[in-house]
């Protein structure tokens, strides 16, 4: 069973504060400037983990007087790219964030990380080692025993330093030498048993090219980038918390500033996958469109699916930032969605599977403007004219021959409320040579203009539709989960086989209201009763538009709630 993240599982002060911000609240209180930093590889493009993260660095250092930074941790040539940064960049910015003039490149920082590992090797604290990967894995021990030493931890401070120059100068295959740190090969923290610091490759890095062939690690890395932009809290994922030891060790031995790291658990959401590499896997292995599939959890995808900043910012407050790693449900995040356009969305009328309706006692040419709301929730948001004419059509599951007991919708003999338009009655079903329905043969009540009726009867069902002569024709997309299984990556298989095999159903021949052939393309409508769609910038052309759906109308996660 799928739980949510709760702010108060790390039981916050009377201030109501989450841990991290009470931390960061009392060092604000004493004075202290606040720099955060997010530092996104740009080996791929952000997914909506990526948004807490976001969140939580450029929020905080917000709410507390102080700044973040944007660096890209492009420390690993592999997979690195220019067309990554740019990505990232933009995402951020849709996301509502703003760096300023702080954006950094952890490559920019090469010579002077080069310098303190000198500086180490100086101290008698980091050597040369020989050994191959899976030599140094198979020395490095267990949780249940510990390391030996290498071979070579014990050179000279001349010879190390000699070899390190060396390294550098390209004298040396690709890895077959590393600097490591000289910490405790019997730690019971395997990231202190003399962890690896620079290694050797001569994959070009996109900016700086064959300029270096010794490339540091992450672990030696992260805290110097942190200390060169005089970072006060580093911000990291759980995944990081064995590695603060190590983190710690490495400043302190340098006597550079020195900022503290907090750790707060990663997203985890329902029904998708959050790991880059798998990511990486469907796209290439063409099982979705690419990075900005509509069904993907990148910032991308999302984006043209129809999510706004505004959703994804209240999603990311509600989950909060704890100590506890949990699995978050994909309802919460199309909640937070639904309440944002629930507001602001306009409304339109689509009919995505045309029934053929005829109003027999509707002269034939004439045609009516008749008022719509825009926004029910927006009262600013004003009316918009639609037009009704004699040839309609309805969505096909708005009527049945023989309509079960709760059916209230329309039927032979049966009167419903044609949305702001008239009461109409079906007289007749015009049925094909194979006996399926293709029109209707309806009567309106022409007293009832608007869907009221003179005499006051009530009339519970209301449908919308839309003028066969006006309609826009349309492709439209629905989307849903990507995966069926709840916890897709836990279960055996590889990733593409598990894919929801409901996760998209094109439509074509749909029909639109005519203010839809103008979409904006920058925001979401609501199709009333159906869900809230946005125009597919990319695969719409002129007179031939794509909306792609974001989420029904029903909230599931609303439904649960009451529930509980």
């Amino acid at each position: 069973m799928s739980n949510v993240s709760d702010k108060s599982s790390d039981q916050p002060g009377d201030s109501g504060l989450d841990f991290i911000r009470e931390i960061v609240a009392e060092s604000a209180a004493s004075g202290n400037e606040i720099v955060t930093r997010f530092p996104p590889e740009p080996n791929g493009y952000l997914h909506i983990g990526h948004a807490k993260a976001i969140c939580a660095d450029f929020g905080i250092a917000g709410e507390f007087g102080g700044v973040c930074h944007l660096r890209m941790d492009d420390t690993n040539p592999a997979g690195e790219s220019m067309e990554y940064v740019e990505a990232i960049k933009e995402d951020v910015r849709w996301l509502g964030f703003d760096w300023g003039d702080r954006f950094h490149y952890a490559s920019d920082y090469f010579e002077r990380m080069w310098e303190l590992a000198v500086r180490l090797i100086e101290l008698g604290k980091a050597y040369v080692c020989d050994l191959s990967p899976e030599e140094v894995r198979e020395l490095r021990g267990t949780l249940n025993e510990p390391g030996r030493e290498s071979p070579y931890r014990n050179r000279s401070v001349e010879e190390n330093l000699d070899l390190f120059n060396r390294m550098r100068t390209g004298e040396f295959e690709d890895g077959s030498r590393t600097l490591r740190a000289k910490i405790d090969m019997a730690s019971p923290n395997l990231n202190m048993r003399d962890p690896v610091m620079y290694r050797i490759s001569r994959k070009a890095h996109y900016r700086l090219g064959t300029e270096w062939i010794v490339y540091p690690t992450y672990d030696w890395a992260h805290g110097l980038e942190d200390s060169f932009e005089g970072i006060t809290f580093s911000l990291c994922d759980l995944d990081f918390e064995n590695h603060r030891p190590l983190y710690d060790w490495f400043l302190e031995q340098l006597g550079v500033h020195h900022p503290r790291q907090i750790e707060f658990a990663r997203l985890n959401l329902t029904h998708t996958v959050m790991s880059k590499r798998k990511l990486k896997e469907l796209v290439d292995s063409g099982a979705v469109s690419g990075w900005d599939d509509p069904r993907l959890p990148t910032l991308r995808g999302l984006r043209g699916r129809g999510y706004t900043p505004e959703a994804i910012r209240a999603f990311c407050a509600k989950i909060g930032l704890t100590k506890v790693n949990s699995l978050t449900d994909a309802a919460l995040l199309e909640h937070c969605l639904r309440e944002d356009l629930n507001r602001r969305a306009p409304r339109a009328m689509a009919v995505l599977d045309p029934l053929k309706v005829v109003v027999e006692n509707y002269p034939e040419g004439q045609v009516e403007e008749l008022d719509a709301v825009n926004n029910p929730e927006d009262p600013s948001a004003g009316k918009r004219k639609v037009p009704f004419s004699r040839t309609l059509y309805i969505e096909r599951a708005d009527f049945m021959e023989e309509p079960p007991k709760k059916f209230f919708r329309l039927a032979p003999g049966r009167e419903v409320r044609l949305r702001y338009a008239y009461l109409a009655t079906c007289v007749d079903v015009v049925k094909d040579d194979a006996g399926e329905v293709v029109e209707l043969r309806c009567v309106i009540d022409p007293e009832s203009r608007g869907g009221t009726a003179p005499d006051g009867r009530k009339v519970k069902g209301t449908i919308h539709w839309v003028s066969a002569d006006a309609a826009v024709d349309a492709e439209v997309r629905l989307y849903d989960r990507l995966f069926a299984d709840e916890r897709p990556d836990t279960s055996e298989g590889g990733l593409a086989s598990k894919i929801n095999p409901d996760s998209l159903k094109v439509l074509n021949g749909c029909k639109l209201e005519p203010s839809l052939g103008d979409a904006d393309p920058d925001i979401s409508y609501q199709f009333e009763r159906l869900g809230y769609f946005k125009l597919d910038s990319k695969d719409s052309r002129p007179g031939a538009p794509v909306f792609n759906r974001a989420v029904p109308l029903r909230d599931t996660w609303a439904k649960m709630q009451s529930k509980k």
